[in-house]
């Protein structure tokens, strides 16, 4: 039977469990999550203490630790909902998609037909569970509760663009921008399906995220969902101009490495650049590259000392719509002779540079190309027109662009 506390441990555990709110309102959650500790040690199974150091964990991204806290409340109270929101969010973040789905179902069961928070979460499962029509439902009984929730906006969007209800997926996505969700990210979704200015780069830190997130299953979906190809017809023709010994070779783009075996056997001095520090690590496991730099491409062009004569950009143009940064910053980056060979995604129109795609993918024009090529100090030696990858198993055709430089 356990001792009821005194008087003044009650007190001392109250004023920690205060303190430790006000250090995670103000984001200091190791200290929040110190003093919800100690608070326990004074009081062991306080509700309030435990929901709030579930709360603590979660932002430490410790959802193993914040699982097993909010299952302490729960044995207290079954029907408690915090607890039942910090289980199902724990179960989120540890890939446990199904059993989440179920945590915030029960979570919508116990609370307010209204409550906004769970719906868009539920809505997130969902999708993670490729089930985008009822997330779609979701995200709508989110905006029901609350239409200023700029996330189930930027949600909602994404799912409409995917099915292609372009003019539905834009107003979400204005909606979005209005209720305060990042407006460049959000400008360059509305470009995507709209007739809205183009950006001329997708946001850098869009693409860093995204393939930071994908890191993990990068090689096995791109390859062998997507039948991803552009490293190997890239690096293949290469070999078939008659160039297959290179002194300094850059890998723009360079991703997990994919383009590495292949590059490496031809080339004295190999480097990597990327914006996603996670598929570095990647690419760092495979002991093939002399040297891999976490920068953006343009950036490191202009900052290199080394001067390449061979430089390869595989499928790494879908980010970039304008190119001419790139290109001028190449001028000081390569040596004289220099092969610069790349793929680009083909426009459906000449008209214009280049597009951005509903799939968030530019897309240029061989006129667009092959001008920058002259304007810039290359000589076109071939442009190959071939499959890059698939998307809903159609081939998406592209151009693998071989540029000397002069």
């Amino acid at each position: 039977m356990c001792a009821t506390p005194t008087e003044e441990a009650f007190q001392q555990a109250r004023k920690l469990f205060l303190e430790g709110l006000q250090d995670f309102e103000q984001g200091r959650f190791d200290a929040a999550e110190q003093r919800f500790l100690s608070s326990l040690a004074l009081l062991p199974g306080r509700v309030s203490t435990l929901v709030n150091l579930a709360a603590t964990q979660l932002k430490l991204s410790r959802p193993q630790d914040a699982l097993a806290t909010a299952e302490q409340v729960l044995a207290l109270e079954a029907d408690n909902a915090d607890a039942w929101f910090h289980k199902a969010s724990a179960l989120g973040q540890l890939n446990r998609h199904q059993e989440a789905l179920l945590g915030y179902e029960r979570l919508l069961a116990l609370g307010p037909p209204g409550a906004a928070e769970p719906w868009l979460r539920h809505g997130q499962t969902l999708q993670a569970l490729d089930q985008p029509e009822r997330a779609l439902a979701s995200y709508e009984r989110a905006l029901a509760a609350d239409p200023g929730l700029a996330q189930a906006w930027s949600n909602r969007g994404g799912i409409l663009r995917e099915m292609k209800r372009n003019d539905e997926a834009a107003e979400a996505f204005r909606q979005a921008i209005t209720h305060g969700a990042d407006p460049e990210l959000h400008r360059y979704y509305l470009a995507s399906v709209s007739a809205q200015p183009v950006p001329p780069s997708a946001p850098s830190h869009y693409v860093e995220t995204l393939f930071d997130d994908y890191a993990e299953q990068f090689e096995a979906h791109l390859v062998g969902v997507l039948g991803y190809r552009a490293h190997s017809t890239l690096v293949r023709h290469v070999s078939a101009l008659g160039r297959s010994s290179f002194r300094s070779t850059l890998d723009l783009g360079c991703g997990t490495g994919l383009c590495a075996p292949l590059l490496k056997p031809m080339t004295q001095r190999l480097t990597g650049v990327d914006l996603s520090s996670l598929m570095l690590e990647k690419a760092q496991a495979l002991g093939l590259y002399d040297q891999l730099v976490h920068a953006e491409i343009a950036d490191h062009l202009k900052g290199t000392d080394e001067r390449y004569d061979l430089v390869t950009a595989a499928d790494v143009f879908i980010y970039v719509g304008d190119l001419q940064a790139v290109f001028a910053a190449l001028g000081r980056a390569m040596a004289p002779r220099g092969l610069f060979c790349f793929s680009a995604e083909c426009s459906s129109s000449e008209a214009a540079d280049f597009e951005l795609l509903p799939s968030l993918r530019y897309a240029h024009s061989e006129r667009y190309l092959r001008a920058l090529a002259a304007r810039y100090g290359f000589d076109l030696v071939q442009l190959v027109r071939a499959p890059i990858r698939e998307d809903q198993r159609e081939a998406i055709q592209g151009m693998y662009v071989y540029l000397a430089r002069r």
